[in-house]
């Protein structure tokens, strides 16, 4: 893995053209065994690829689908140095140990940027999908509960509560985080809550993509009045707000990096 302060250097032919290629992008997201939740994935990969033709882009996976963190890598061209951008959401254990493990131990000059949250454009998000499931505002009485995966590792739980507090302040609603596991309040128990105080409630689904965990918000939302989908979906055009992210994720690691 590039070290801040090594450079990758361009080798020129005689004509004076360089022959090096910008360094690939390496999209790593958790992996998942449902379909839609795979087809809303590659839609966000395919949306990056779109925007930057001049970058090769690939996707791969932490766990459960293949090809597999050290299979992506080799996937790229042999002089070619790669940026992994994780598509998850908070930096915890994956993003800590297990990516870091793996981009330190290939031979290929690679660095690792940031988790994709928490940031202003998944905000964005977060309230599109809000008002698409009838959420108003301004109507008063009314609490948001973020949906959010949890982590055992405490900063990744941090970066949610980071978000709700800035949902929050985005739509001067009242918002609490419940999570699926790993961190308390669970996500049924902080819905409670809010039912309790005598709130219209609703579910904020802070996942990327439909699968297990989105399951598990319906189930344990069932209280809430609505439950909004996550980030992405099959066969919807990935946001532009997300694709803006993981290009920005990407040019801030190989910019600290110094690669070309």
């Amino acid at each position: 893995m590039t070290l801040l302060g090594e450079r990758q250097t361009a080798q020129r032919p005689p004509d004076g053209r360089s022959t090096v290629v910008p360094a690939a992008l390496v999209a790593i997201s958790h992996g998942t065994n449902s379909a839609d939740g795979q087809a809303a994935i590659k839609g966000l990969v395919d949306g990056v690829a779109r925007a930057r033709p001049d970058l090769a882009v690939l996707g791969g996976f932490v766990d459960v689908q293949q090809p597999d963190v050290a299979a992506s890598l080799s996937a790229v061209r042999c002089d070619n140095a790669a940026v992994v951008v994780p598509l998850l959401l908070s930096a915890g254990y994956h993003v800590h140990v297990d990516l870091q493990r793996e981009t330190s131990a290939h031979e290929r000059v690679t660095a690792l940027s940031r988790a994709l949250g928490p940031d202003d454009r998944l905000i964005d998000v977060l309230e599109q999908r809000l008002h698409a499931a009838g959420l108003d505002p301004l109507v008063p009485g009314q609490e948001i509960v973020l949906a959010a995966a949890g982590s055992s590792d405490g900063r990744a739980v941090e970066d949610c509560r980071r978000v709700g507090a800035m949902l929050q302040q985005r739509l001067g609603v009242r918002v609490t985080v419940g999570f699926l596991s790993a961190a308390s309040p669970r996500l049924a128990c902080a819905v409670t809550a809010a039912r309790l105080r005598g709130a219209s409630v609703t579910v904020s689904t802070y996942l990327m993509a439909p699968g297990f965990f989105f399951d598990l918000t319906r189930t344990q939302g069932e209280g809430a009045d609505r439950v909004t989908a996550p980030l992405l979906l099959p066969g919807e055009e990935a946001p532009a707000a997300l694709v803006d992210l993981v290009i920005d994720r990407y040019l801030e690691a190989k910019e600290h990096a110094q690669l070309f």
